[in-house]
């Protein structure tokens, strides 16, 4: 079997393992034996709350949240040609993000718990539509950036605001923390709010996938194949937007994973953008969930956050890909 073919059960494989690690590691290492008694109801307790309602719960959000945004990552970079993009450069997650503070600044949060999702997802998805406008009208994906650029800048300078106006140091913390990102405390109701939105939008990206591969001969080529560029661009911004509208909801402002997995699967698929949607996402997944792990066994007084941690990993590694963009063949012509 070939290195493609052999790529996806890898990562799978890896993907579970990761997953299981993640419930026998914590502030209480609990065995093999127990962990696995605990999944099938035949343990104390005490041990099915901790695997059932504490450890699972965050590693699934962990790897859904990681998915999400490697895909995301991998189809804008087939879009863009850019092996630099991801879901934030078309300010996505800064307006997810937005919606979110607004909500911790204003207290809603205290009406309901669920404001704070909702109001992430608003806000992905008013992204989305003004992007997929600009998607729409305009002819040129530099134009389609620097909307994008507009509105990520845009988001983040409203979120400063609110933070300098913020009327308490409670509610301060509340945005700061939602900021670095996070998936502590997450419970399978918090999952089931966010998948339907991640699904959907994996769902359309994996739709368009033909479409990318067209894209890497150029625009005016994949026009001449056949390709309709404007509805490609709308399908793959949509896509992107509720993939990652759901991520942000679920965990915050994570950033990086949506750059650095789809360039270490992008040689593994022949640099088809269309074959490294999956592979992305289950390796952006996997890297999220050791990340998680990582966060809750240093050996810190307060609990790093998730995004810290990501962007800790993520950055070298987006500096390291710059540096080399030259040499990756994904130049705008």
């Amino acid at each position: 079997m070939s290195t493609r073919g052999l790529l996806i059960p890898a990562l799978l494989l890896a993907s579970a393992l990761a997953i299981f690690a993640a419930l026998l590691l914590g502030s209480t290492p609990m065995a093999p034996g127990r962990v696995l008694a605990a999944l099938l109801g035949a343990a104390e307790a005490a041990e099915r709350t901790v695997v059932w309602q504490v450890r699972l719960p965050r590693a699934l959000a962990a790897y859904i949240v990681g998915m999400a945004l490697g895909a995301s990552g991998a189809a804008l970079q087939g879009l863009l040609r850019n092996p630099l993009a991801d879901p934030g450069v078309l300010g996505v997650s800064a307006s997810a993000s937005l919606g979110a503070t607004f909500t911790l600044y204003y207290g809603f949060i205290a009406f309901s718990p669920w404001l704070l999702p909702a109001a992430a997802v608003a806000g992905a998805m008013l992204a989305t539509i003004l992007i997929a406008a600009a998607a729409i009208r305009t002819a040129s994906v530099v134009t389609l950036i620097l909307v994008g650029v507009g509105l990520s800048s845009f988001a983040g300078a409203m979120m400063s605001l609110l933070m300098n106006l913020a009327p308490n140091p409670f509610s301060l913390s509340d945005m700061i923390n939602w900021m670095l990102g996070s998936v502590a405390n997450r419970s399978f109701p918090d999952i089931a709010f966010s998948v339907p939105f991640i699904a959907a939008g994996m769902a359309v990206l994996y739709a368009a996938r033909r479409g990318l591969w067209a894209l890497t001969l150029g625009e005016e080529a994949a026009a001449g194949v056949g390709l309709d560029l404007r509805r490609q661009r709308l399908l793959i911004v949509a896509g992107a937007g509720l993939a990652t509208g759901g991520a942000v909801a679920m965990a915050g402002a994570i950033g990086f994973i949506g750059i650095v997995a789809p360039h270490i699967v992008r040689p593994l698929v022949r640099h088809d953008p269309g074959r490294a949607l999956l592979p992305a996402a289950l390796l952006a997944g996997l890297i999220l969930v050791l990340a998680d792990i990582g966060v809750r066994l240093l050996p810190t007084d307060n609990e790093l956050k998730l995004g810290v941690v990501a962007a800790i990993i993520g950055a070298p590694a987006f500096v390291w890909i710059a540096m080399r963009r030259r040499s990756l063949g994904m130049e705008r012509s």
